[in-house]
Formats: structure tokens, sequence, C-alpha cells
């Protein structure tokens, strides 16, 4: 076991991880505390996991890579690794696993904990240490993954109807301060910018390393797109129109006999919408969520529009054309999103279109990061010299498939979790993520003289 640096520094760092592991583990059991032993072993969807499940992984995760891998200790129960490796137990099958219930899951986690932070007292976490534990990069590997965990069981307790559930709000993201009007799109000039992740903040691989790409200019919606207008699509008999949709997208409509977004109901000219246990009007102002890819890619032709390429969300998202300089966050370098962006999950809702003018990017564009995740046309692959680090499956596994990628996170993301680099990704079918979009255009051609 390497010796801890004798400086304050590290002593600083050590204790900052030690917090950031309680309250990142408070978190997660304050979403699920209200929910009864049913409600936690329970398949709910064929594509979730039990959430016991999803608990149960995120200890055996954390004793893979902060008492295993980085230190050499033997796993504390051996008998529990092929349980909880989603690529020995893929998601339709979880359910009948021998997983640990309630109670023993919750005894795991503890001493899986208690184990982390013996080795955490003792960790190297110097510059120049080996490259798991520098700078404590495997720890922020693991406070990530609980993180996206929390997320996903989120999107779990929305799929949930066995019983209610009572989001246990912190602050109402109606509250949210609003820009004035202001044009539809905006433009972004053409030219060279950094796309993927530089070193000042938490990166996967999949966003390193950083290169040059040059892009013709384009517009990018300043917001999201709104129920209000995805309302407008379906009344205009959107999902009726199999010239507005790609092959894949109309033979999904037609399988799935899809007629709304996820989680809508219609009563003639009027829509409802169900957020966790509650139903209420559908809000036009709020940013259309739980959409598949297809259904925003329809919903883009249907107003002669596209989704943007990854490469235009990340430069609209964070690249400063007049300075030349890209930023980890629309707003800046600062992770601060407080007035910024809606997102660290306790506010249980999106804020309406044109929110947070105080989180703008350079471009103008709002509410890039935070509300609701934002599909791209891009599908999921490796950046130019990509290395996979630490573990080959995380990443390289997904490329080349169906995937296609979604940027900026959600109200259901922790602020930790995302930035305008960060990359999520899912099948176009899918809409279980608290997800939307925004449209793109090519630049209008320069008139003649």
């Amino acid at each position: 076991m390497p010796n801890a640096p004798a400086t304050a520094s590290a002593e600083g760092l050590r204790d900052a991880i030690a917090a950031r592991l309680e309250q990142t583990r408070a978190r997660t059991l304050a979403l699920v505390d209200q929910l009864s032993e049913d409600a936690l072993n329970r398949v709910h969807d064929p594509l979730m996991s039990p959430i016991v499940w999803d608990l149960g992984h995120m200890a055996a995760f954390e004793d893979l890579w902060l008492v295993q891998n980085a230190f050499g200790a033997e796993p504390l129960r051996a008998q529990l690794e092929d349980v909880y490796d989603p690529f020995t137990a893929p998601r339709e099958g979880r359910g009948q696993l021998p997983y640990l219930r309630s109670d023993d899951c919750l005894s795991y986690m503890e001493a899986v904990r208690r184990r982390t932070l013996e080795c955490l007292a003792r960790a190297d976490l110097s510059a120049d240490s080996e490259r798991l534990l520098a700078d404590g990069y495997v720890y922020e590997l693991v406070l990530h993954h609980e993180m996206q965990h929390s997320e996903t069981i989120l999107q779990t307790i929305q799929l949930m109807t066995c019983e209610p559930y009572q989001p246990q709000r912190a602050h109402d993201p109606l509250d949210a301060p609003l820009a004035a009007a202001g044009d539809e799109m905006l433009p972004v000039p053409a030219g060279e910018f950094e796309m993927g992740a530089d070193k000042l903040v938490f990166s996967y691989d999949n966003e390193r390393p950083p290169y040059d790409v040059w892009l013709d200019a384009f517009r990018v919606d300043r917001t999201p797109v709104t129920n209000g207008a995805y309302i407008d699509f379906i009344q205009s008999g959107g999902y009726q129109r199999a010239e507005l949709w790609s092959d894949d997208g109309w033979r999904w409509v037609q399988r799935e006999q899809r007629s709304l977004p996820r989680y809508w109901q219609r009563d003639g000219d009027t829509f409802s919408i169900r957020s966790f246990s509650s139903w209420a009007p559908a809000d036009p102002s709020l940013p259309v969520c739980h959409v598949s890819w297809f259904e925003a890619d329809a919903y883009a032709r249907s107003v002669g529009k596209r989704l943007p390429s990854e490469h235009e969300w990340e430069k609209a998202a964070s690249w400063s054309s007049s300075s030349a300089t890209k930023q980890a966050y629309p707003w800046g370098e600062q992770p601060s999103h407080t007035g910024r962006a809606n997102l660290d999950q306790l506010g249980f809702g999106s804020s309406p279109g044109g929110s947070y003018p105080d989180g703008a990017s350079p471009c103008g564009a709002l509410q890039m990061i935070g509300d609701v995740w934002e599909w791209t046309a891009s599908r999921f692959g490796a950046y130019p010299d990509f290395e996979p680090y630490p573990y080959r499956q995380y990443s390289q596994e997904f490329f080349g498939g169906p995937y296609r990628v979604l940027r900026g996170g959600a109200w259901s993301t922790q602020p930790q979790a995302v930035s305008s680099a960060f990359r999520n990704w899912d099948h176009p079918d899918r809409s279980q993520l608290f997800a939307g979009f925004r449209c793109a255009l090519d630049a209008e051609p320069a008139a003649r003289a």
C-alpha cells in the first residue's frame, strides 16, 4: 500500500473526496427512501433493472475500483461479482438474479464504504502517483458512476405505476428567471473549434482526446423545443405523415402504434402529462420531454429543420468565437450552476423555455445544460486517437452501433456529472430518459450585392 503524501493539499483532497462520497450516497438513498420493498425489487419495465439491483451495483462497482483495482484487495463478496456485472447480467434477466434485497443490500453498501474510507485514508493522490489514483481520478470515476445511476433510478421511478411517488422538492423549477424574448434561431459562425474535454473537469475516455474540428456556419434554436410547439406537430398529423419519419422511425411508429410522446394522454384538443404519480395539463412553455430520437428527428423535419450534430451542439454550447476559447460550461469555467441551469434532481421537473439567462452560452443559446437531455443527429463513435481507459467496456463496446448521442444533462442530472463535453448515448427508439431536443439549420446564404 503506498504511503500518502504528508501535505495539507493531499489531506484536503482526501477530506473533500470523503465528503462527496457521503453527499452522493445520501442523495441516492433519499431518492428511494419512500419506496416499499415491492417497489424496490419489482421489474417495472423490461428495459430497467430492479431499483435495488442498481443500489447493489453501485456498491459492487465501488468495491471493484476503490478497493480491488486501486489497492489490490480481494473482493468483499466474490459471489456477487457476476450478479452486478452489467456484461454478465444483462438488463432483461436481472430480476431473476440472486441480487441482495433491501436490508442486505444496504448492509453491503455500508460495508463496502467502510473499506473504501480505510483505503482512502492511506491513498497517494499526488499528481505523480499511479494513473488510477493520481489527483483522485478513480474516486471521480466512482462518484460519477453513482450519480449516473441515481438518474437511472429516477427514470425507473417515473416508469413505476405500482405505488405513488411523492417528489420531495427542494425548489420549484417554475420559479426560474426568464430571458427577454429574442430570435428563435441564433447564428454560429464558421470556423475551427476544439471538440472534447480537457483536464479542467473529469472526463470519460469517449470525450478524449480533444481535437480541432472545422464547422461551416449554422443556426441553432435559442431554447429547447417546447410542449406547445410539439403539440402543433401532433395536431398537424405528425404521427400520421410517413414522409416526416426516417424509414426506421416510421416502422417504429407503426409497430408501437405511437401517436403521442411517452407519458402523454389526449382528450380532444387537450393534453395531459404524467410526472411520477401526478397528471397535469401539458404546460406549453416547458421543454418537451421523454421523446425518442425518432420523434425528435420527425419534428425537426416537420418544421424544415434538422437535429444538430454533436459537433454543432458542443460548439454552440461551449465555444467563444470572439476569443477562440473553449468553456467547460456554457456560462464559463466555474461549475456552479446556481441561477444558471436546472440541474441537481431536487426540482423534479423542467423550467420554461427561455429560463436561466445567466447560463447562456457564448452564442446566446439557453438551457444547453440542464432541463432536458438533447438528442443530436450523431451516432456514437470514437474521437481521433481514442484510448480506452480505465476499462474497454465503458465506451468502446458501443461504438459503431445504432446509438445516438445526447448532450447537456437534464433536471435529473447531478451538476458534477455533466459538462459541455459530456456524451450520453442510447438507442433511437428509447424515451425513458428525460430527453428533449433543439433544432439546427445551415446558415442562410449570404445576400448578393
